[in-house]
């Protein structure tokens, strides 16, 4: 379901000069990318009478309708054959230094039809052109969350019309939002932050959207937000979310413009003409959901305007809640496991009132009980582990969809000085290690899969109970 690339206007590339700015490549084929001639949109890449047989569906989930993007695009690339795993790090590494044209034309190359830029209606249409400039076919996705300004949904128009695509749209499931707003209104977020609402309208969504995905592409830049992105590389497995293939380790993200400015995107985007969003030019810079975004005054930072209400650290919706640097967390082993020196400033995660927050005392009661009146589902965690981050957000779902089913579901800090309790009592080997404790059995049972998405979980508890 990659997209045409026709439009009706036109633009001219005489030299790679403006590139520049971006980086440099010695790759022959990089360069002859960048080197365009009077390149005529109009032309197109793509014949779509030839393309049209190629055509098809791709359903991560095919027993729901709603997992993946819609077969709203018109042009698929050539499957792309198995190949070998390959070190996205140290692909990375050799790609610190490439041009954001290089680095998507890798991607694209890479992933064909298995890929898709992520557009928020913001300066990422930079994404797009970059994609339009390679020559190849491509898939543009956006997250509708029902709460956009009206510019950004004129800007989506447009941008459809600019480079002749038809963008992918993904939305909440209806049944969540109404649920949420009916118990907490339609501004909660002013009172108990933004996670919530983001999580029902943005991260599901995007989890339904990247099912039907091999790789991504994303518009974070390292400049963006230094406390949360000051280390995105331009390319690596993604933290969090899981591709078709599902677990850990199945959907590459790609950051073409990780190690781009600001002001750079800017100067491109004027140079070569394309749709913006109108909200830009009345102190917009951050863009995103209506109640959430105000423009920024002269001298602050862009995220500034985005849940200005928060802490600064916190300002991530959770789409690229993997990325936040971890400060105040030294010498992670390769198990997650942090040294004796591991902070406990971190702040605490699986916060909702269906993840019971267990002490000491508790889980040692709980794991003396032969004749439980209710099972337990209790993970082991620390809150600064990346991996425990990772699985935040599907273990609250399963909480809260778990909640007067009969089961109950909790949490326990099982570092510093409860880490050596843990191991010998609870089993723990490395962060997370989530525990099963029957009704009728003191014997815990350890979840054994890499999988921690709200299905896989719901299953294992589904199989004991």
């Amino acid at each position: 379901m990659a997209l045409a690339v026709t439009s009706s206007s036109s633009s001219t590339i005489s030299s790679t000069s403006f590139f520049s700015r971006f980086g440099s490549s010695t790759d022959p084929k990089a360069l002859q990318i960048g080197y365009f001639r009077n390149l005529e949109r109009s032309h197109g890449f793509v014949n779509l009478t030839q393309r049209r047989s190629l055509v098809k569906p791709i359903n991560a989930e095919p027993q729901r309708k709603d997992s993946v993007v819609p077969l709203a695009a018109t042009i698929v690339a050539p499957e792309v054959a198995e190949k070998e795993e390959e070190d996205y790090d140290e692909l990375a590494r050799g790609l610190e230094n490439a041009s954001p044209l290089e680095i998507m034309d890798r991607a694209l190359e890479k992933f064909g039809s298995d890929i898709a830029i992520a557009f928020s209606g913001a300066e990422d249409v930079a994404l797009i052109e970059y994609a339009h400039l390679t020559g190849r076919p491509y898939r543009v996705f956006s997250l509708d969350t029902g709460r956009l300004n009206p510019e950004t949904y004129r800007l989506f128009d447009e941008v459809e019309k600019h480079y002749g695509i038809h963008i992918e749209y993904m939305f909440p499931d209806a049944v969540e939002v109404q649920a949420l707003v009916r118990t907490k209104g339609l501004f909660s977020f002013y009172e108990d932050g933004h996670q919530e609402c983001c999580r029902v309208r943005k991260v599901r969504p995007l989890r339904r959207a990247l099912k039907g995905l091999r790789a991504w592409i994303t518009g974070q830049r390292k400049d963006q937000s230094p406390g949360t992105r000051s280390e995105v590389p331009v390319v690596q497995v993604d933290p969090v979310f899981e591709g078709l293939d599902g677990g850990v380790g199945s959907l590459v993200k790609w950051n073409p413009v990780a190690n781009v400015k600001g002001n750079d995107i800017w100067n491109f985007l004027r140079t070569m003409n394309v749709p913006v969003n109108s909200l830009h030019s009345q102190g917009y810079v951050s863009i995103g959901c209506e109640p959430c975004t105000r423009p920024v005054l002269p001298g602050q930072h862009e995220r500034e305007g985005r849940w200005w209400w928060e802490d600064a650290k916190a300002k991530e919706c959770g789409l690229h809640k993997g990325n936040i640097k971890q400060e105040d967390v030294p010498n992670l082993d390769g198990n997650g496991v942090a040294h004796a020196n591991a902070a406990a400033t971190v702040a605490d995660i699986f916060n909702t009132q269906n993840v019971v927050n267990l002490s000491r005392t508790g889980i040692e009661n709980l794991s003396k009980l032969d004749n439980r009146q209710e099972p337990w589902l209790v993970v082991l965690y620390a809150p600064w582990c990346p991996f425990c981050q990772a699985m935040e957000e599907s273990y609250v779902d399963l909480a809260d969809k778990l909640a007067g089913s009969g089961v109950k579901v909790g949490k326990f800090r099982a570092d510093g000085e409860q880490k050596e309790f843990a191991k010998s009592e609870l089993e723990l080997g490395s962060f997370p290690t989530i525990l099963f404790f029957p009704k009728h059995s003191s014997r815990p049972i350890k979840y054994p899969s890499e999988k921690r998405d709200v299905d896989s979980l719901t299953a294992f508890v589904n199989a004991l109970r």
